[in-house]
């Protein structure tokens, strides 16, 4: 189908999602430098100096860390160390932009490409620090600006920054970070071991890079144009009314939550109350599967949810379609699917 999040083939923002939703993260620097580049959009064959990234690079670090002190697996770090300095009026900002340019890229520019054990096929910058101290930005940059994503990568990499630093704050692996959904508020919230509940980030934000930027039915782009990831509108697999029928607040797990465009979730030939078809449990399954596989920070909650196990998760879908369909009788899916 259209939307299998393992099959359609790759384009220019998969990539850089493929950076910042699955590199390896030892310290947040590859989150700063993603949305400085971003927030700074450089031109193709521009070459930015350290100096002048460096003011963006390290407001994004001194403003996370006010809201969570660690930002790295490391215990010491001359960088940080000058960022919390900075956010406590130790240092001016002078003494702070010398500390990142002599600091904060040391890894990062070289590491930031790399998923897995090797780069990705497309470089977003070229690392030029010893011939000219800057970064040189490459054709792939400019297309991914001028791509249909470009509204929801910033958001996309701030959700991501916020689940693996509160997992570093709680002191547990961010596989083993357990998040709960909130409807109300449309937030993702972590469980303190205290028994307080903590805001981490927004749903749309942190599902929409998994399901490529697109609607998890039909297939269309969401995420893009002036209402941005606000404009996506997070729907119930199952639909929400199960609860009348004895599922409880089962429905609400993370497992059954997707990004619909809102013609799928509530136009005039819209799912509603229906259950989607076999077809689109199927893509559920997939979905959940990488989310799992990929060692996605809610890992550990969709394993809770379904089963420790794809077997056992494949049977919990299936008897959870076999449920709502007693009880709702209709089949939907889209009209159209979109490639």
């Amino acid at each position: 189908m259209a939307t299998d999040f393992d099959s359609r083939e790759l384009g220019i923002s998969d990539y850089w999602r493929a950076v910042i939703l699955f590199g390896r993260n030892v310290a947040s620097y590859k989150f700063a430098l993603a949305k400085s580049l971003l927030e700074m959009q450089p031109q193709s064959g521009q070459l930015i100096k350290m100096s002048d990234i460096a003011p963006v690079f390290s407001r994004h670090i001194t403003e996370h860390l006010k809201i969570a002190d660690k930002q790295g697996t490391s215990r010491s770090s001359n960088f940080l160390d000058a960022c919390r300095k900075f956010n406590s009026d130790e240092i001016n900002e002078s003494d702070l932009l010398e500390a990142t340019v002599r600091y904060g890229f040391v890894n990062v520019i070289d590491a930031f490409h790399v998923v897995g054990q090797k780069d990705i096929p497309f470089r977003f910058y070229i690392d030029e620090r010893k011939e000219h101290d800057g970064i040189r930005v490459t054709d792939e940059f400019s297309k991914l600006v001028a791509s249909d994503q470009i509204s929801a990568l910033p958001h996309e990499t701030e959700s991501r920054w916020r689940l693996v630093e509160t997992a570093w704050e709680l002191g547990v692996s961010r596989s083993l970070l357990s998040i709960q959904h909130d409807s109300e508020d449309d937030m993702f919230i972590a469980q303190m071991t205290n028994n307080r509940r903590k805001s981490v980030t927004g749903s749309r934000e942190a599902l929409n890079g998994y399901q490529r930027g697109r609607c998890f039915y039909c297939g269309s782009t969401i995420g893009a144009g002036t209402a941005g990831i606000k404009g996506v509108e997070v729907d119930h697999f199952f639909p929400h009314v199960l609860k009348q029928y004895g599922l409880g607040g089962i429905i609400d797990g993370i497992w059954n939550l997707v990004l619909a465009c809102p013609e799928c979730n509530r136009g005039p030939q819209g799912k509603f109350a229906q259950v989607p078809s076999p077809g689109l449990l199927r893509r559920l399954h997939i979905r959940n599967e990488y989310l799992i596989n990929s060692n996605h920070p809610l890992r550990e909650t969709l394993m809770l949810q379904t089963g420790n196990t794809e077997q056992l998760r494949a049977k919990f879908l299936n008897k959870m379609h076999d449920q709502a369909r007693t009880a709702l009788i209709h089949i939907w899916e889209p009209q159209i699917l979109k490639d």
